[in-house]
């Protein structure tokens, strides 16, 4: 679901309905077609064979739940944005639009279920392979996945290399992934998350202190409790992106650093046969939640106070050497700027107005430490602005997606912004702060908008839907074409006849609101 979601336009709940659709055709008949050995089955009768035969297909369906979940989520977000305003003809209209796209995706689950029933002998043997081979590769293979987890972290794609290693290797009584197992009381399990303790729990706190130090003097004041904040997230929760994206783009020779001590931090705790595991991330909480199914748990004391005193020299040395930026080191108007956030309505206006302003902001939403914003224009983005209300890093996946790294408050603050989004300041506010200004005006023209539609006399029901307005109209004909042309709508859709919603973004409501003066 939240591949789906992750994917589709608006992040609408729609594409996830349709993954857990094509989730459960694709497991569930899978489970009809996987064929049983016979020797499963052999010298049993009756309930008993019946018995055996559904353990041994959920036995072999949980092998196939990661793989057939990433895949179902990948199809859905697509197809959700390929189909989602699909028109059908008018005997079928109530299955168009949204409705189409979980029927689409059970379709294609249908597919998926023949390949993985049929195919299920040959995928089981190249997952086993796969899984063996990298089992088998030992320090490399576990130093290669501690550099590639963070590596990747800049675009996200370390979630894919985690489900991989803590879901899909290894098998321990038909329970496969290193997380899994560990957890289910595999004695070799938590090779691939030990090592992550040393790092969290204290080589990425001392990175703060190293900053903290180094900051100048009359800043340390200032950024002392933001860097002892994301400190103690890092220890605690084991949440390290606030850390990282403060110094990742920043002093990229650092982040190579942090990325080989982390490998080697997964290479260490192995051959010390350290066994730690998380059901969240690698912090004191979840070391204190799973210690009794540890071994060797308390070797991480000695083995992390080694990496506190390796983080602090290393990032001493290379921020003096080279005179990084890292925070408390910047440009006196950025420190500036940082220092005069104000109160928290006029910081989350100032939110609003450094993305660009409510028009340029199309859906905003979050995950775990980042909002996750589409927006109409990249330029209209001051990232100055951003950074000096505490955004820690940047990334853009595509041209109209925005991820902000922020820290655990992300779902706070995106709350936050969608609640200023409805208040009068925010529209008043929209206008992007960016030097280059749109020649097209962003606003829609009420009274233009009308005229393309027809008319009041052609409508006969309008109401907001988020970003959109939705009008029901008693002639479509009469409806122009022009309505796509006017400046500030980004968008139509038809799901059926006598109905059309225009996108127009968050100042929908305040559009919808100067059509009904209109009438008065």
């Amino acid at each position: 679901m939240g591949v789906a979601v992750g994917l589709a336009r608006e992040n609408h709940g729609a594409a996830g309905l349709a993954s857990v659709v094509g989730y459960l055709v694709t497991t569930k008949g899978a489970e009809v077609l996987i064929s049983v050995p016979p020797e499963v089955t052999a010298q049993l009768a009756g309930q008993a064979r019946d018995f055996a035969i559904a353990a041994f297909r959920a036995r072999e369906l949980a092998k196939l739940s990661i793989p057939a979940g990433l895949i179902n989520g990948l199809i859905a977000g697509y197809l959700y944005n390929r189909y989602s305003d699909i028109r059908l003809p008018a005997y079928l209209a109530f299955f168009a639009g949204r409705r189409f796209v979980p029927i689409a995706s059970g379709a294609v689950g249908l597919l998926l279920a023949l390949a993985f029933g049929f195919g299920w002998p040959v995928l089981e043997r190249g997952m086993d392979a796969t899984s063996d081979a990298v089992l088998a590769s030992g320090s490399i293979g576990i130093f290669a996945y501690g550099v590639l987890n963070r590596v990747l972290i800049i675009t996200g794609l370390h979630h894919i290399l985690n489900n991989v290693a803590w879901f899909l290797l290894g098998d321990f009584h038909g329970v496969t992934g290193d997380l899994k197992r560990f957890f289910a009381g595999d004695p070799t399990a938590g090779a691939f998350m030990s090592g992550h303790f040393a790092v969290m729990m204290f080589g990425l706190p001392a990175a703060c202190l190293a900053m903290y130090r180094a900051a100048l003097p009359e800043r340390r004041a200032a950024v002392g409790g933001m860097l002892f904040s994301m400190a103690l997230t890092s220890f605690l929760t084991g949440v390290t992106e606030p850390i990282e994206f403060s110094f990742m783009f920043l002093a990229p020779v650092l982040y190579g650093i942090h990325a080989v001590l982390t490998g080697l931090a997964m290479v260490v705790m192995d051959l010390l046969n350290v066994r730690l595991g998380f059901g969240f991330s690698a912090g004191l909480f979840d070391y204190i939640l799973s210690f009794g199914k540890a071994t060797h748990p308390l070797w991480l004391v000695p083995i992390g106070l080694v990496y506190f005193g390796l983080y602090y020299g290393l990032f001493r040395f290379f921020i003096a050497r080279f005179n990084l930026a890292t925070p408390g080191r910047e440009m006196e108007d950025a420190a500036a700027s940082r220092d005069d956030a104000g109160t928290q309505d006029d910081a989350v206006q100032g939110w609003i107005r450094g993305l660009g302003g409510a028009s340029n902001l199309l859906t905003v939403d979050a995950c775990t430490t980042r909002l996750r914003l589409s927006i109409a224009d990249q330029k209209a983005v001051n990232e100055a602005a951003l950074k000096s209300l505490g955004a820690r890093g940047f990334v853009r996946p595509s041209q109209q997606t925005l991820q902000v790294v922020v820290g655990p408050i992300a779902d706070q603050l995106a709350s936050s912004i969608r609640a200023g989004l409805k208040l009068p300041a925010s529209v008043a506010s929209a206008a992007p702060v960016a030097t280059t200004v749109s020649a097209t005006p962003s606003v829609v023209s009420a009274a233009q908008l009308l005229q393309t539609l027809g008319g009041f006399e052609n409508i006969r029901d309008m109401r907001v839907a988020a970003s959109r307005l939705c009008f029901d109209v008693r002639d479509d004909a009469a409806v122009s074409d022009d309505v796509t042309k006017l400046a500030g709508v980004r968008g139509i859709a038809r799901p059926m006849a006598h109905s059309i919603h225009i996108l127009i973004g968050p100042t929908a409501p305040g559009v919808l609101a100067e059509i009904g003066r209109l009438r008065i």
